[in-house]
């Protein structure tokens, strides 16, 4: 038997039922969103807990409160186009940043974070996990939420 056979050390993978979700409770007042949805996927998936598998749902829960108050950098209230398409033909529509921001805040914080998530079945299950809220009302108080800071 080689000494690789016999080695003691064995790779953990972590298991639904060992897995503790916590919630966390981030307000976006003031910061900007690209660096705000980073800090919030990071949550999603769990990557700052040791236990992190990347194939396993080992993240957290995440409310954001205040997404009215969240900043774009540059220019990119005006020029950054969120599309869409209606599957028809000539059906590409497109809304600015300004625009989307109007209609519903809320909208560019989960797009935004959706864009940094893997694009495979278990990223729509995470990003069931984010809240998202334009005031500083939530309905989560009786789980407690422990701020974030980002």
């Amino acid at each position: 038997m080689s000494e690789l056979e016999r080695s003691p050390v064995k790779t953990y993978i972590a298991k639904e039922s060992d897995i503790q979700k916590k919630y966390w409770l981030i307000d976006a007042n003031g910061k900007t969103l690209g660096r705000l949805a980073t800090e919030i996927a990071t949550l999603l998936r769990g990557k700052h807990k040791p236990t992190f598998t990347p194939n396993v749902d080992t993240g957290d829960l995440v409310v954001v409160i205040n997404s009215d108050g969240v900043e774009l950098t540059g220019n990119k209230k005006k020029s950054k186009v969120y599309w869409r398409h209606s599957r028809f033909f000539g059906g590409l529509y497109g809304l600015t940043a300004e625009q989307l921001f109007e209609k519903d805040s809320t909208q560019i914080i989960s797009k935004a974070v959706k864009g940094m998530l893997p694009t495979n079945k278990l990223s729509e299950r995470l990003l069931t996990h984010l809240k998202v809220y334009k005031g500083a009302e939530h309905p989560h108080a009786a789980q407690q939420p422990e701020a974030y800071k980002v």
